[in-house]
């Protein structure tokens, strides 16, 4: 069986090894980094920092093997005034000649900052060889972060993005980088991207603030600009089954597509609900497949299961919940998946490595 739990700092080895198959802006593979992320997790998930500040860390474990294979995250607030979000703004220029009586259009891209503190959904990583397989675990550990948002709604805000990850070359490097933020900036894509996470100035203080036509890049870096790293096209269709839409932002390091969402319009947010446990039911029953998860104190556990609704209290299979550590009378959070609006299982969510 798999379990999604809230991560803990014992996972700090499990997640360097999974940071270290993919590249991911919330997942980094720096020790001291990741152990900051994890501390913060840890207070976020016992409500002892400011829910604006707030980052929470799931991990899938494999309960045979008690094997870290995957995780993902939420940032309750990305962008702040002390660490705005920056994006490249991506607008179309009309310009036309009347001698000529010819024009053409345009694209231009622009350095702005965010900082109104939208929720994002990222960090989502799955072991390679947990990856298209019939468990479509990729599936569980991005719907999972709807059905947590669900439980506690008001913890995060209206405002949920999310940032796919743009295409990099095999040596990790991307040509949009190396056309456009590297002549302002003199540091390697991997070194600017490390560096922003403590510090925002450097890019606002070296990068231009007006309009850079895109026309003026080379073809290679023009195509990657809201192009996705092919790693993480299941992502970003996972994204859009649930109701996100393309804005006009691109991730200035590796030219990655922002989505957006309205939280109380997502499906899975939308129809998950909090009841009491009653009891087990036989596995053999008609059940509806569903997002089953806990949340006691710091402690919290989800798994995919099917239930069944005897009144207004939910019923369980004897070994889901066993894996939850339910007893009759326990608060309990459900989330159905034909609540994800045509996404349950449908998508090739098993290879889907990392939505950031």
């Amino acid at each position: 069986m798999f379990v999604v739990r809230n991560a803990i700092l014992d996972d700090h080895e499990s997640l360097i090894r999974l940071a270290r198959t993919v590249h991911s802006n919330n997942l980094p593979a720096d020790s001291n980094s990741l152990h900051d992320i994890l501390t913060l997790s840890r207070a976020s998930f016992k409500g002892e920092v400011d829910p604006r500040d707030r980052q929470y860390v799931f991990v899938l474990v494999d309960t045979d093997s008690d094997r870290v294979v995957g995780t993902s995250c939420l940032i309750a607030g990305k962008g702040s005034e002390k660490m705005p979000r920056l994006v490249l703004k991506v607008r179309k220029r009309e310009h036309y000649s009347r001698d000529l009586q010819t024009g053409h259009v345009q694209i231009t891209l622009q350095l702005c900052q965010d900082s109104s503190g939208s929720t994002e959904v990222g960090g989502l990583v799955l072991a390679p060889s947990h990856r298209g397989t019939p468990d479509r675990l990729g599936s569980l550990l991005s719907k999972v972060r709807f059905s947590f948002m669900g439980t506690c709604p008001e913890l995060f805000s209206e405002r949920i993005i999310g940032e796919i990850m743009g295409a990099l070359t095999p040596d990790g490097r991307t040509m949009l980088w190396d056309h456009l933020g590297r002549r302002f900036i003199n540091l390697s894509y991997r070194e600017a991207d490390a560096f922003s996470r403590t510090s925002k100035e450097f890019i606002t203080s070296l990068f231009p603030e007006v309009e850079i036509y895109a026309s003026l890049l080379p073809a290679e870096a023009r195509r990657l600009i809201g192009h996705v790293s092919p790693d993480a096209v299941p992502a970003l269709r996972m994204l859009e089954r649930l109701g996100f839409h393309h804005i006009d932002e691109v991730d200035p390091f590796d030219g990655g597509p922002y989505l957006e969402a309205v939280r109380d319009e997502i499906p899975l947010v939308r129809a998950t609900s909090t009841t009491s446990f009653k009891g087990v039911v036989s596995a053999t029953d008609e059940l509806t497949q569903s997002i089953v998860c806990t949340h006691r104190g710091s402690d919290f556990r989800a798994i995919k299961s099917g239930v069944k609704l005897e009144g207004e209290a939910l019923c369980l299979p004897e070994e889901a919940a066993k894996a939850l550590g339910l007893k009759p009378g326990m608060s309990v959070s459900w989330t159905p998946q034909e609540s994800s609006s045509g996404l349950a299982d449908q998508s090739s969510a098993g290879q889907e490595s990392l939505t950031t």
